[in-house]
C-alpha cells in the first residue's frame, strides 16, 4: 500500500462504478486496522506520521467510492474528464423545467411532512434511473460525457433532497 495509488487500487477493488459495497466495507475494515495510529503509537515518529497519511487516504478512499455521486466524480477524474461541474451548468432544457416543477411542489408542500416525504421518495426514484444510466456510461458504455451529464443531473437531485430534508427538520423543530 502506498499513496500514490488511487482509491480503487488502495482498496484492492475494480476501478468500476458498480462497486460491491460488502467488499468495499470489509476491505476498508482491514485496511483501518493494518494502519490505524493506535498500532503505532511505540513507533518511531516516522512511521507514526506514515500511519497517520495512510489512515487518512484510506479513510478518504472509503468516503468517496461508499457515496455513489463521489464515486462518478472520482471515475471521472480517473479517466482524465473535467466534468466542469462548477462552469458547466448547461442542462437539457426539460430537465430544467422539471427542477423548477420539483421546487415548486416542494414549495407547496413545505408545511405538509407527508407531502415532503412523497416528494423525497420520488426524488429517490429518478435518482435511481439516472444512477442506472450512469452506470451503463460508466461500466459499459464508456460515454464519459453522458455520464458527466448524468452526474451533473444527479448533484442537482442531490440538492433538491437536501432541500426537502432541510424543510422537515424545520418541520420537527
Amino acid at each position: 500500500m502506498n499513496l500514490s495509488q488511487n482509491h480503487f487500487e488502495l482498496l484492492g477493488l475494480p476501478a468500476r462504478f458498480a462497486v460491491d459495497a460488502a467488499a468495499l466495507e470489509a476491505r476498508y475494515r482491514e485496511l483501518q486496522r493494518e494502519v490505524h495510529p493506535d498500532r503505532f503509537a511505540a513507533a518511531p515518529e516516522p512511521e507514526r506520521r506514515v500511519s497517520m497519511q495512510l489512515a487518512t487516504r484510506v479513510n478518504e478512499a472509503y468516503q468517496t467510492l461508499k457515496s455513489p455521486l463521489k464515486r462518478a466524480v472520482y471515475i471521472l477524474r480517473l479517466r482524465g474528464v473535467d466534468p466542469e461541474f462548477e462552469t458547466n451548468t448547461a442542462m437539457p432544457p426539460e430537465f430544467l423545467m422539471e427542477q423548477m416543477s420539483w421546487r415548486e411542489r416542494i414549495e407547496a408542500g413545505s408545511e405538509d411532512p407527508e407531502a415532503l416525504l412523497r416528494l423525497r421518495a420520488g426524488l429517490r426514484d429518478e435518482s435511481r434511473k439516472i444512477y442506472e444510466n450512469l452506470q451503463g456510461h460508466l461500466d459499459e458504455g464508456g460515454d464519459d460525457e453522458a455520464a458527466s451529464e448524468a452526474t451533473r443531473m444527479l448533484m442537482f437531485y442531490e440538492k433538491l433532497a437536501g432541500e426537502i430534508d432541510d424543510k422537515l427538520a424545520e418541520l420537527e423543530t
